[in-house]
């Protein structure tokens, strides 16, 4: 396909067209083939292909992808907003009617990918989350998240992009074999010398098959890919906003975070962890 550019979107015949992916970047190997460098488009993957497998795929059918998307994300925030009417509230119902008002837990949003951190920021906009979010490179999370921290001193942390196994690797516990797990891995641990507490800060951690064991012993609340499958860019959103709506003095409930990602259990994981909300009461005519 001598006439694909970069920002096209694409799939591969080799994979029966599975995924679709944005083109990066476009070069020459040794071997005189010509390559390109892919992100996906909804999936947190990054992977390289010669151009000759490529299919660049119509406007219609991309049209026709997202919109699939978005209805499974319009379905999560719904589920999000009726959970939240059942759970927070509790026992102000009783009795004289008091207005009460939220705190729920700022979050402070690296990714690697500027268009997902679009959809990112569009959905905790929906879901009522205060979050700032940051375009960054895997490479460069390490080097920023320090300072971040302490301008926005948040509740909540994601570290996340692009991610994938190389190609052939066989050995899941070799951090050599990942893409941009070491990244993420050394971004975690920049964040827990900063804050040590997992419940103080709650930290999300990871991309498609990112190395989910080491992500979670350097200080990682919540982490993918337990079984190294692909997660969904809306994964790590969903993720946070169970922690932030989860009242401080209730632990969060695994089974419920988990079910409520796209990816579920092959994707997504953690460990037992308080949420960030509070309620407040009454709340000001001002």
């Amino acid at each position: 396909m001598s006439n694909l550019k970069e920002g096209d979107i694409v799939a591969r015949k080799s994979y029966n067209f599975d995924l679709y992916f944005k083109v990066c970047s476009l070069y020459d190997r040794e071997d005189g083939q010509r390559w390109a460098a892919l992100r996906g488009i909804d999936i947190r993957l990054c992977a390289d292909a010669p151009v000759s497998d490529l299919e660049k795929i119509s406007s219609d059918k991309v049209a026709q992808h997202w919109r699939k998307v978005m209805t499974t994300g319009n379905d999560l925030v719904r589920r999000c907003f009726q959970r939240r009417k059942e759970e927070l509230n509790e026992g102000w119902n009783r009795g004289k009617k008091v207005a009460t008002f939220d705190v729920p837990g700022k979050v402070l949003h690296l990714d690697g990918d500027q268009d997902y951190l679009d959809l990112c920021n569009t959905t905790y906009r929906q879901l009522g989350v205060p979050a700032k979010g940051y375009f960054i490179s895997e490479p460069d999370q390490p080097v920023r998240v320090a300072d971040l921290l302490r301008e926005h001193n948040p509740d909540i942390l994601v570290l996340t992009g692009h991610d994938a196994l190389k190609k052939g690797s066989t050995d899941f516990r070799d951090i050599n074999n990942y893409r941009n797990s070491r990244h993420f891995l050394e971004a975690v641990r920049v964040a827990r010398d900063y804050e040590k507490n997992r419940d103080d800060l709650v930290i999300f951690a990871g991309a498609c098959q990112s190395y989910y064991e080491a992500l979670l012993d350097a200080g990682a609340n919540f982490a993918s890919a337990p079984e190294r499958v692909l997660i969904h860019a809306f994964d790590p959103v969903f993720v946070v906003e169970k922690v932030a709506y989860t009242p401080v003095h209730k632990p969060i409930v695994l089974k419920e975070v988990i079910e409520a990602t796209i990816t579920r259990y092959p994707g997504i994981g953690g460990l037992d962890t308080q949420g960030k909300y509070r309620m407040g009461a009454p709340k000001s005519a001002y």
